[in-house]
């Protein structure tokens, strides 16, 4: 018998989001799966589920989440009860034991339908920062008193993306909050080591979490794989990420499925990213940006997080930065940097940037153009759109 498709599953923002967690509940039985999508887009937009053979779908599929398509159109990948059960037994494992959780982020997406998932897990309500009118260090704050630890859960988890982050560490109120969780974590994107470093340091317990919705979301903390996940980098320097949470291909695409995901003669499931990394001295794993996001400038290779990594060490006055490449007739590719300021009322120029940044990164990674922007458009939870910026960076030329 066939396994039944996926129905789409409206997710609302702000408080009502808990009314899905029954629907979450069922599709944990591997019987009824789900679609999340948004509720609050404007058009309202129901997504249509892809043409696909029952037949090929999984035993015991729980979702069909969306990718954040960042090399295109979105994909849905098929993740099993099996895969969601064991993310999230993982994840307390790690952290320490089940806990109570705020969802701090949309739960459409894989890492805020997580939050949800661990909850169910945990057997705790979670508490929700209502984000429709956006987020706000006193609305963490107050949501973060309504999380309620049980005996069985004692602990307090939250996740969130970089510039929630930054924003909470800069306030006094929210850095009090966050120092009240005993874990929280941080992915989405590159989160500066500068901001991690000094998150630490002022008390707060960060895990930095690596993965996707292929994934079941992060499946890699702090460097280091989940006690159900494996990881390794090929020999073009792809990190390829495999075990218990790993999806079953996309929903009605299965040649796109076959190119990423595969089955080793042990059974266990593996998927090929689209970013380049490598293992420390420590044997801890380093993501070094995306494949596609490498600059070539002056046939030089430039990593664009090196720089952004540079300039949120060294330049302070930056609040955000995104590094990509823009053609050239002479270097091929340029260097730019698109950036926001702490100070929205203060300035920064190309020229500035590079005598600041000039001895600490080679020349060639110098950003050539430095557009100031009053937001990094983002696709996803923390991730930022490549696409778009690139398009306001050349719109501006």
């Amino acid at each position: 018998m066939a396994a039944p498709s996926p129905r789409p599953l409206a997710i609302p923002a702000g408080p009502a989001v808990l009314d899905v967690l029954p629907d979450l509940e069922a599709a944990l039985t591997g019987r009824s799966p789900v679609l999340p999508y948004a509720a609050d887009t404007l058009p309202p937009s129901v997504p249509s589920l892809p043409a696909h053979d029952p037949g090929e779908l999984p035993d015991g599929l729980a979702v069909a989440i969306g990718t954040s398509g960042s090399t295109g159109r979105p994909k849905r990948a098929m993740l099993t009860a099996d895969a969601l059960e064991r993310s999230a037994w993982a994840t307390h494992q790690v952290l320490g034991g089940s806990g109570a959780w705020l969802l701090a982020m949309p739960a459409h997406h894989i890492a805020g339908l997580q939050v949800l998932l661990r909850s169910i897990a945990s057997g705790v309500t979670p508490a929700v920062l209502d984000l429709r009118d956006g987020f706000s260090v006193e609305g963490f704050a107050a949501a973060a008193g309504r999380v309620r630890p049980t005996a069985a859960a004692a602990r307090r988890y939250t996740a969130l993306v970089p510039t929630q982050l930054s924003r909470l560490v800069d306030d006094p109120s929210g850095l009090a909050a966050l120092r009240d969780f005993d874990g929280v974590l941080v992915g989405g994107a590159a989160t500066p080591a500068a901001l991690v470093e000094r998150a630490r340091d002022l008390g707060v317990v960060l895990s930095l979490t690596y993965g996707m919705s292929e994934t079941a979301g992060g499946c890699v903390y702090d460097g280091m794989p989940l006690p159900v996940s494996r990881v390794h980098v090929d020999n073009d320097r792809h990190v390829v990420l495999g075990g218990d949470t790993v999806a079953h291909g996309y929903l009605g695409e299965p040649a796109l499925g076959r190119d990423a995901f595969t089955v080793d003669p042990d059974g266990v499931r593996w998927f090929r990213t689209d970013d380049l990394g490598h293992f420390d001295d420590d044997g801890l794993l380093v993501i070094d940006g995306r494949a596609d996001d490498v600059i070539n400038t002056g046939g030089l290779k430039i990593n664009p997080g090196v720089v952004e990594d540079a300039m949120t060490r060294h330049l302070h006055d930056v609040l955000d930065v995104v590094v990509l490449g823009l053609p050239d007739p002479e270097w091929g590719e340029s260097v730019c940097a698109a950036v926001t300021l702490a100070d929205p009322a203060s300035h920064l120029t190309t020229r500035e940037v590079r005598e600041r940044l000039r001895g600490i990164l080679p020349d060639a990674a110098l950003p050539r153009r430095v557009l100031v922007l009053p937001a990094i458009p983002q696709r996803g939870p923390g991730k930022p759109d490549r696409a778009a910026i690139r398009r306001t960076v050349q719109d501006l030329a």
